[in-house]
């Protein structure tokens, strides 16, 4: 591998003058710079990024942790942030926790020592004491960082996530309009914060209907998925086994919707006519499900970008106080929900009325035709 030596050689210039031009530190004549770029090309000389860090105090790199990379919504969403990074100069580096707090504090110290120009970091773990470690640890850090999705206790992180509890809200309002009663939730893990929100929504959507036994006791019709498909689908086949089924189910996101709905199609139950599904992501697989799942829909564009545009005014100094963005969710409303049975039965004498006088049946219409 040839070094800036061979390259200062061929150029027959010096070391510093190769510096320069590979810098870009000082002002080097059109001729010499010609002669220096010349030389690194034919040499195939790639200079030391970490060399050129230590001079700057800067390495154009970025780190991104995540809790689950086999979840399509944060696939979506690593996707938006690397190609925003990009378009910026900036490489990113990429890490999965695997949802375990412990790999997730290794990670934080492996990216230190690369010495990244800022964090994004969507968190792992559950409760307060894991909180605290994470905020305790980034602090020492002192790097810059965003938080995506998940809030934490740092005042001295910015933070970009989506409106949770109105994405409940949304949902089952949803259903509650086309004439479900019961309806029962499928949550994520215990004490993840976009879960215990969306939960609230739930909670709070049901509640506003009035005190109904089904409301007084709406954690009897609460269950948990651990935000995989596999979770999802064991669920849905625990909720189709009790006695008084749901006639819907808000489920709170899309990748356990999508075991859900297998487990239904297992048991025979016809989704939507006899139950009816809504999800939370609005992943791109959300719509090509069978049926295509309504979804809550994150705006994971918005979230993207702005993460990487935040993150990026904390690096070049343009802003020091932290700051707090929440997006507003939007309903998808696609074939996987209708109106309950009772909505439809109601509905059904008017449909199959006799036609009016003003409005001809088919055969009146073609008896006229010449």
């Amino acid at each position: 591998m040839a070094t800036i030596k061979d390259v200062a050689l061929k150029a027959d210039v010096s070391v510093t003058t190769v510096s320069h031009v590979v810098n870009d530190t000082r002002h080097v004549s059109a001729k010499v710079r010609e002669r220096v770029e010349l030389a690194i090309r034919e040499l195939g000389y790639v200079p030391n990024a970490m060399a050129r860090s230590l001079k700057s105090n800067t390495t154009s790199t970025l780190g991104m942790l995540i809790p689950n990379s086999s979840n399509p919504y944060f696939a979506e969403i690593v996707r938006i942030v690397e190609d925003r990074c990009f378009g910026a100069g900036y490489t990113l580096v990429l890490c999965n926790t695997d949802d375990e707090p412990h790999r997730q504090s290794v990670y934080l110290q492996v990216l230190a020592e690369r010495r990244i120009d800022g964090l994004i970091v969507v968190s792992t773990g559950a409760g307060t004491d894991h909180s605290d470690s994470l905020a305790k640890q980034l602090h020492g850090l002192r790097v810059p960082t965003v938080l995506v999705d998940r809030e934490i206790a740092d005042p001295a992180c910015d933070l970009v996530e989506t409106a949770h509890m109105q994405g409940g809200l949304l949902a089952v309002r949803h259903l509650l309009s086309l004439g479900h009663k019961r309806i029962a939730c499928i949550g994520g893990p215990v004490g993840v914060m976009p879960s215990e929100q969306r939960i609230e929504g739930w909670r709070m959507a049901l509640a506003e209907t009035g005190a109904t036994p089904d409301i007084a006791n709406a954690d009897a019709l609460l269950w948990r998925g651990g935000f995989t498909s596999q979770g999802g689908y064991e669920a849905m086949h625990a909720i189709l086994r009790t006695e008084e089924k749901p006639s819907a189910v808000f489920v709170c996101n899309d990748l356990m919707a999508i075991g859900a709905l297998r487990a239904a199609h297992e048991s025979g139950v016809h989704v939507p006519d006899e139950l009816s599904i809504v999800g939370f992501d609005d992943i791109e697989l959300s719509a090509y499900t069978s049926p295509p799942l309504t979804t809550v829909a994150q705006p994971k564009e918005r979230i993207g970008a702005l993460a990487v545009d935040m993150l990026l005014e904390r690096v070049g100094g343009k802003r020091r106080d932290a700051r707090k963005v929440v997006l507003q969710p939007e309903l998808r409303v696609r074939a996987s929900t209708a109106r309950h049975a009772s909505f439809r039965e109601a509905a059904a004498p008017a449909s199959s009325a006799a036609p009016s006088a003003a409005t001809p049946s088919t055969e009146t219409r073609k008896s006229r035709t010449p």
